[in-house]
């Protein structure tokens, strides 16, 4: 008894299967679609509510300086402790004196970690800092 057909060995097929291409492109874009939100921000931060437009400002002499509520430093997504922050702030001040420090504290951290923050960038010399919130609503 033969188990194959009775056509030739060669048999070409008209259709090419899509089905794995659109699992791979279904799979790329769901590791794309997780993955953009964790590369915008370094530390998970509840912003406050409030606070004006900002006016135009050369992105280039922005740094931004993220305080965590368990008092984690991040300067520009890298942590950091904050007497490396302030010398680094310092050293980038004096070679650009236009430099504004953004500040992004989460809502619920305590107020200590923000308020060393500011006493070490007027210590080095920086008063253009900005204390970021969420837009009002």
């Amino acid at each position: 008894m033969r188990r194959f057909s009775q056509r030739g060995g060669l048999v070409t097929l008209s259709e090419i299967n899509i089905t794995p291409l659109l699992d791979l492109a279904f799979v790329l874009l769901i590791i794309f679609v997780i993955t953009t939100p964790l590369l915008e921000q370094s530390i998970n931060l509840k912003l406050p509510h409030g606070g004006q437009p900002d006016q135009r400002i050369d992105k280039r002499n922005i740094r931004t300086v993220e305080v965590s509520v368990t008092g984690v430093y991040a300067l520009d997504k890298q942590r950091m402790s904050l007497e490396q922050l302030i010398a680094r702030l310092a050293g980038e001040f004096r070679s650009n004196p236009n430099v504004i420090v953004y500040i992004r504290a989460d809502q619920d951290g305590p107020y200590k970690n923000v308020a060393a923050l500011i006493d070490g960038c007027q210590r080095s010399g920086i008063t253009r800092y900005s204390l970021r919130t969420e837009p009002a609503r």
